[in-house]
């Protein structure tokens, strides 16, 4: 186990959008990311590569949505994806020759990534989504540890339980 991180990424009801299978994806993608904080020297590699065969999959849909769907500022999220999937693949790279340290940082970068892309980028992706389909943006009530998701139209009120 990684003693060196303070805390492994748990997911946050804080990080749902209300655009389920992205939530999903997401929620996915903070588990692989706390199990590569926590992975012993011997799992790093596999630990790595969940992490980027993830990345890559959730990259890639939600790159073709926002293609497909026109969003405005597609092209710099786009960017942001392969920023991430570049260092994700340099990293392998550099453990194949041992440096085990480099994923730890790289482990601890993506634990502080990871909710604020999603909390600003891919808020914004799932708010033009939902108006699209909808014409409202999306409202996410949580309640008990579950989270409900509803769609807000033009002219419902808005209600959040925490």
């Amino acid at each position: 186990m990684n003693t060196m991180t303070p805390q492994s990424l748990a997911w946050s009801d804080a990080m749902s959008l209300g655009h389920p299978l992205i939530d999903d994806e997401h929620q996915h993608l903070v588990a692989l990311i706390a199990r590569l904080q926590e992975a012993a020297n011997e799992d790093l590699a596999t630990a790595l590569e969940a992490v980027l065969d993830a990345a890559e999959a959730h990259f890639s849909a939600e790159n073709d949505l926002m293609t497909a769907t026109s969003f405005p500022p597609r092209d710099c999220h786009i960017k942001e994806h392969e920023a991430v999937l570049g260092s994700l693949r340099g990293v392998a790279r550099r453990l194949a020759r041992g440096e085990r340290e480099v994923v730890r940082r790289l482990a601890a970068e993506l634990a502080m990534w990871l909710p604020a892309h999603v909390q600003h980028l891919d808020s914004a992706l799932t708010h033009w989504l939902c108006k699209l389909q909808h014409g409202g943006k999306p409202v996410v009530l949580h309640s008990g540890g579950r989270t409900q998701h509803k769609t807000r139209g033009r002219g419902d009120s808005a209600l959040a339980i925490a």
